[in-house]
């Protein structure tokens, strides 16, 4: 397995297990799958997200396939540039319980420590998803907070636990 940072090249793969991660995970995720299918040129718009400034989107390959993905986006404005957000986790389930969410998430974590504006990254994560708060523990992020009814889904709620890691 190989992290690397992605660029405008990867932006279909990208694309491509976004929508997967959308249709497997839906609790996941703010976006639905039916809102990401009805996006003007999906494929450009990532393309041009991977190269503004702040936006840090790791793939984890199996060789040429891509199997997981995390975005590190620091915030732009002037205010609140001391912090970042992770978004969009997810290794496809085939490749879970390898480590690849853990690789993952710590060379976001590595980009982060080593700019100097940044001093914590946040994130959230559905309260009942044990592995991924596992994980994110491990990493050294803390919870702070705790949104009920966070997201319904098919007429079910969700709560969301909101996590921090100060660097």
């Amino acid at each position: 397995m190989k992290i690397r940072l992605l660029g405008p090249t990867d932006a279909k793969k990208y694309w491509d297990l976004r929508l997967e991660a959308l249709k497997q995970n839906p609790e996941a995720f703010l976006t639905s799958y039916e809102d990401a299918l009805k996006r003007e040129n999906p494929v450009e718009q990532t393309a041009r997200n991977f190269s503004q400034p702040g936006n840090y989107t790791f793939g984890a390959f199996d060789n040429e396939e891509l199997i997981g993905v995390v975005t590190l986006l620091q915030e732009q404005a002037e205010k609140i540039k001391h912090r970042a957000n992770i978004y969009a986790m997810y290794v496809t389930p085939a490749k879970r319980s390898l480590g690849v969410g853990e690789a993952l998430l710590s060379e976001a974590l590595k980009i982060a420590r080593t700019i100097d504006e940044i001093e914590k990254v946040n994130l959230s994560v559905i309260a009942s998803n044990e592995k991924a708060k596992m994980l994110y523990t491990k990493l050294g992020f803390k919870r702070y907070g705790y949104e009920e009814k966070a997201l319904k889904i098919n007429g079910g709620y969700l709560d969301d636990e909101h996590m921090v890691l100060h660097i």
